[in-house]
């Protein structure tokens, strides 16, 4: 009962997909007659002109070849293929009638001689600048007892106190210096010389020791001016910048070599952007490029490309490029989104056609250069880069003043591809080993010689 009840919708289903594959049938046969077929107020006098048919082929099925006119195992004409339409240039030219090429909406371009620039625009982000980023540590072991940075992202000054840390070694290492000081100055004019330069040594030796330490050299001269030994020891800030991390308190303990504050200087700040491998050609290292905010609008930065990595990433295919920018006002935070514009041109005008009039097959690269009088014919060309403005370089195969298809290149494409099939059909095969080659009708065949005789020398006249 089911199938019963969907029966008669399958059938008409089925009637109207015949209709539509009629349809379309008719439809590829009429384009075809017209494609590469001479107009009629021209090919007459052409005719007359002594045009021979080459042979004639079925405009459905480029395999189907006869050196009469006919029908095709479709019931369809065959069409005439004239000497002309091939062998005036080269393989798979052809000819379009006027009435067809308005049709099919055949436009042409002129190849021109021309600079090429690009613009490559992209999502940037902020970021600190590396270089410029400070960390705050000690090389002594002690209790934090003075904290003078309350929280993260307070602005600093070089030279300004950070914090005070006191510690066990220091007392001891500024002792030990002030005795050294005031035995270089008992034994410093020794008559004996070893005396003498051990005494200077063991000072030089203190000394350095202190400044191992982060003694400024302030605080150690105060030292040697009024020879009181302090118990903490003052780091100070070295560079002017933001605070961007603080990883120590009050009245903790630090071991030596232990990160307590992160200092960034945002007077220059980073901008990373990622690049796709195509656009590489147009990004050098100190090019300029300029960078734009959302939340600054009229306001427009300048800085220049200061790396480009060298890998890309496999799952974006894009590389990642660094760019600098000065930043007055500290305006520019770190992980801010910017849109980042970096513009390029090649050294020297080039060879240029607009980007649509290339067929990429994907082993090779086309254009149709138009003849004029409607003929047209395949060109190999070999393409670079691809610049702004709707035009892209051509490295070989063109000139300028040339004229290319930009619109339609398809359906000449497949009209040149049945062109081709069929010419290849047609030539006669190569003989094989053994047997004579072929012969022109009308023209006897090459005398073959005797066994065992040689031909006669050709006679000059």
């Amino acid at each position: 009962m089911n199938s019963r009840r969907y029966l008669p919708g399958l059938l008409l289903g089925l009637f109207i997909l015949l209709i539509a594959g009629g349809l379309l049938y008719w439809r590829g046969y009429r384009l075809m007659q017209h494609i590469s077929a001479p107009a009629p107020p021209t090919s007459a006098p052409e005719a007359k002109e002594g045009r021979k048919v080459k042979y004639w082929v079925s405009p459905m099925d480029p395999k189907f070849v006869s050196n009469k006119p006919g029908k095709d195992p479709m019931g369809m004409d065959l069409k005439p293929v004239y000497e002309g339409e091939s062998e005036a240039g080269a393989p798979g030219a052809i000819a379009v009638d006027p009435q067809t090429m308005q049709s099919m909406g055949v436009q042409t371009a002129k190849v021109e001689v021309r600079p090429l620039s690009r613009v490559i625009r992209a999502v940037g982000k902020v970021a600190y600048d590396e270089s410029q980023l400070a960390v705050v540590n000690t090389k002594v072991e002690g209790w934090v007892t003075r904290l003078f940075i309350k929280i993260t992202g307070e602005p600093v000054k070089k030279g300004q106190k950070l914090l005070s840390i006191y510690s066990r070694e220091l007392v001891p290492a500024q002792k030990e210096y002030l005795l050294a000081l005031r035995n270089l100055k008992a034994i410093g004019k020794s008559p004996f010389p070893e005396v003498a330069t051990g005494a200077r040594r063991l000072a030089e030796s203190s000394r350095v020791r202190l400044e191992y330490f982060d003694i400024t050299p302030a605080e150690i001269a105060a030292l040697e001016r009024t020879g009181e030994v302090k118990k903490n020891l003052t780091l100070l800030s070295p560079v002017t910048g933001i605070v961007t991390k603080r990883m120590v308190t009050q009245g903790q303990f630090v071991m030596a070599g232990m990160t307590l504050l992160e200092v960034a200087d945002l007077t220059h700040v980073w901008v990373d952007t990622d690049i796709y491998e195509y656009e590489l050609p147009w990004v050098k290292v100190g090019q300029k490029a300029a960078m734009t905010l959302e939340y600054l609008p009229g306001e427009t930065y300048t800085g220049r490309i200061e790396y480009a990595y060298p890998y890309l990433k496999p799952d974006t295919r894009t590389t990642k490029v660094r760019l600098r920018f000065p930043n007055p006002g500290i305006k520019l935070k770190p992980d801010m989104f910017a849109q980042v514009e970096i513009k390029d041109s090649l050294p020297r005008p080039v060879v240029a056609v607009p980007p649509e009039a290339v067929l990429d097959s994907g082993e090779k690269h086309l254009v149709f250069l138009a003849l004029g009088k409607g003929r047209f014919e395949p060109r190999e060309i070999q393409v670079g880069a691809e610049g702004e403005g709707e035009w892209r370089e051509v490295l070989s195969g063109l000139k300028g003043g040339e004229e290319v298809v930009v619109s339609a290149q398809f359906l000449l494409d497949s009209e040149s591809r049945i062109r081709e099939a069929a010419r290849k059909m047609l030539a006669p095969a190569p003989p094989a080993p053994g047997e004579p080659p072929p012969t022109t009708p009308g023209v006897p065949p090459p005398a073959t010689p005797e066994k065992g005789k040689t031909p006669p020398p050709l006679h000059k006249h």
